[in-house]
């Protein structure tokens, strides 16, 4: 009997088989798909193996000669040429929003492109420097923060660009409540609540080096990631006063965060090495569900689709 973890894996992520029994001085039949397995570990109870970069998506049987150990998902690549920095976003006609965010006081020829289900990549916005970080508004607009300006946008159906809110330092994440706040991070330590272009400090937290990153949960609670230099990073909690609590969690450098259709919370490690997608369970333990090489966002869209984002490649599971 054997087991893989985890069992959804993009280019340079690190999949495990566990088992017993396993021929170690024998591996030279070892095929992931058509394929021969790249061994990074090996004992008579595990294998790990490391997935190439350019393997193509979908499902993939891993064998040893003629026995089946582990059936995975190989993400299949959807877009590339991005500079995503957070998570990237649908709509609700399944077309995905990526960015090229640039270096700080990069202006970019195309800010955002959308790809579209049948994966063509198309330019949908420009102007805005160092988009950073989207999210789709209660009225299904796309709104996005430009760490340069400190300012949020909203984009019309053309892709033309409307300033809402500003002078929030390093404006970072967005997320909506149910009531129709918008709230964005500044990536100095403060977490703003936005309503009419006017903004007020809601929750302040630590400085992160990278960004901030939110999400809201069903019941109303801002989540938030703010990865800093140490060895690992809590999650923030906040609740609808401006409350701030916060989950313990083993992850080195937590960004890219959202709740899936299971109402769980699922968050990216872009720690070298141990990146992926982890999801935490209700005993408050993170499991690791995408395995990446070096991955930053995560989306999911209104039919069931999981995208996993670096900062140059977006990949898609069905």
């Amino acid at each position: 009997m054997t087991f893989v973890v985890p069992d959804r894996v993009v280019g340079r992520g690190r999949i495990t088989i566990h088992g017993s029994g396993f021929a170690i001085d024998d591996l030279a039949g070892l095929m992931l798909g058509d394929v021969p397995a790249r061994v990074a570990f090996a004992s008579s109870r595990k294998l790990v193996i490391t997935v190439p970069e350019d393997i193509d998506g979908g499902p993939t049987t891993v064998r040893l000669r003629d026995l089946a150990l582990a059936h995975v998902s190989i993400g299949a690549t959807w877009a590339t040429g991005l500079h995503q920095v957070d998570n990237p976003v649908f709509d609700r006609d399944g077309n995905l929003y990526v960015t090229y965010s640039g270096s700080r006081g990069q202006e970019a020829p195309v800010s955002i492109f959308r790809v579209t289900r049948a994966g063509t990549r198309e330019p949908f916005s420009s102007g805005i420097v160092n988009a950073t970080s989207m999210a789709l508004g209660p009225d299904d607009r796309l709104y996005v923060s430009s760490r340069f300006a400190g300012a949020v946008y909203r984009l019309g159906a053309g892709g033309v660009a409307e300033q809402v809110a500003s002078d929030m330092g390093v404006a970072c994440g967005i997320a909506f409540d149910d009531n129709g706040w918008m709230y964005v991070g500044d990536r100095s330590g403060t977490i703003f609540r936005v309503r009419d272009g006017h903004a007020a400090a809601f929750a302040t937290l630590p400085p992160s080096v990278a960004a901030f990153h939110l999400a809201m949960s069903p019941g109303g609670d801002l989540h938030v990631t703010a990865p800093t230099l140490g060895t690992y990073d809590p999650i923030y909690r906040i609740d609808r006063h401006g409350q701030v609590t916060t989950i313990a969690s083993s992850l080195g450098r937590p960004q890219g965060i959202t709740f899936g259709p299971d109402g769980l919370l699922y968050v990216v490690d872009a720690l070298a090495g141990s990146s992926g997608l982890h999801r935490l369970a209700p005993d408050g333990r993170f499991e690791l569900v995408v395995a990446g090489g070096t991955l930053i966002g995560v989306a999911f869209g209104y039919s069931g689709e999981l995208v996993v984002a670096s900062n140059e490649t977006a990949y898609r599971f069905d």
